[in-house]
């Protein structure tokens, strides 16, 4: 069953995809997956990756603290500016803009550490990356959202940090105190946690396709420039910015994968509940959602295949 649920999890961009092209040609099947199914989902998405902490992963900051904190400006720094500059740079619809902003103002993916393993990059740091972005992000989120999308429409700061503290961060550490509390209960269930986390991610993003297919169609190739800029710039700045301040390679692609790769499903959901006014809003998170990991992919293969020489520790 391990090898089954370890294979079933390595293919979640497959999956991720397969579920967007049935809720685009089939909306009917999958339009049921909005409202509160969605929060609900990405709540049990937390909750997996909540089930794979312990408290030992919080020393992990003590072990890496240059690279968590390099890690975790690029994150809440570049990506955001990012998002800002092509949403003005394509002059995007203001439904748009506020989506792709939204996008890169939320903390690291869980697919990152997946792709980081399958990169041979440094998954102890992935971990502590995705770890610290997600429980800061009912600060960072909605402060970066609120400074560059309220240019667009009105942003509720305190309910978008609202909804991050229940549907993402309560979730996250109930797992955590589960793990530490209840370690052989969690050592049963924990290894079902990730594909549980993808099936919830796929029906997020099918469900949002279904209810705005025709948007999809009439935008396409919009949103497949913006989310295609959003993730080469995301990989390519936070490759440069480690390699800029010396880190080892291996830093720099770990850096690259975390700083590239976005929590689409919880960016779906402030954009359903937040901005209702907008329908456009919630679309941007899907497109990024199939877009990172497609291009997250293709380099977890090219770095695969070239090995750093020289792995020296550099951190401080």
């Amino acid at each position: 069953m391990h090898r089954f649920l370890s294979w079933f999890t390595r293919l979640y961009p497959v999956w991720l995809v397969g579920t967007a092209v049935f809720g685009f040609w089939r909306p009917e099947r999958l339009d049921w997956f909005a409202g509160q199914w969605i929060v609900w989902a990405l709540s049990v998405s937390m909750l997996g990756m909540g089930l794979t902490l312990s408290p030992a992963d919080f020393r992990g900051l003590l072990r890496m603290p240059g690279a968590a904190a390099l890690g975790f400006a690029c994150q809440y720094t570049l990506m955001p500016l990012t998002g800002w500059v092509v949403a003005w740079a394509l002059g995007l619809e203001p439904g748009f803009a506020v989506g792709l902003i939204l996008v890169c103002c939320c903390p690291g993916g869980l697919a990152s550490n997946m792709i980081t393993f399958l990169a041979g990059a440094n998954l102890a740091l992935s971990v502590v990356l995705t770890m610290t972005s997600t429980l800061l992000a009912f600060a960072a989120t909605p402060l970066w959202t609120w400074a560059l999308a309220g240019q667009y429409v009105p942003v509720d700061a305190w309910g978008l940090c609202k909804s991050t503290l229940q549907a993402v961060i309560v979730p996250v550490l109930l797992g955590v105190f589960c793990n530490w509390r209840f370690p052989r209960a969690v050592t049963r269930v924990a290894p079902y946690g990730p594909a549980v986390s993808v099936v919830a991610l796929c029906l997020i993003t099918g469900g949002i396709v279904a209810v705005r297919a025709p948007l999809i169609a009439q935008y396409f190739g919009t949103l497949l420039a913006a989310a295609l800029a959003i993730h080469v710039l995301g990989f390519g700045l936070g490759y440069a910015v480690g390699k800029a301040l010396r880190y080892d390679e291996i830093v720099a692609r770990t850096v690259s994968i975390e700083v590239g790769m976005q929590n689409g499903g919880m960016a779906s959901m402030l954009a359903s509940l937040h901005f209702a006014a907008q329908p456009l809003a919630a679309v941007p998170a899907v497109f990024s959602g199939v877009m990172q990991n497609i291009l997250g992919g293709l380099l977890a293969s090219w770095w695969k295949a070239r090995p750093p020489v020289v792995m020296a520790k550099n951190d401080s």
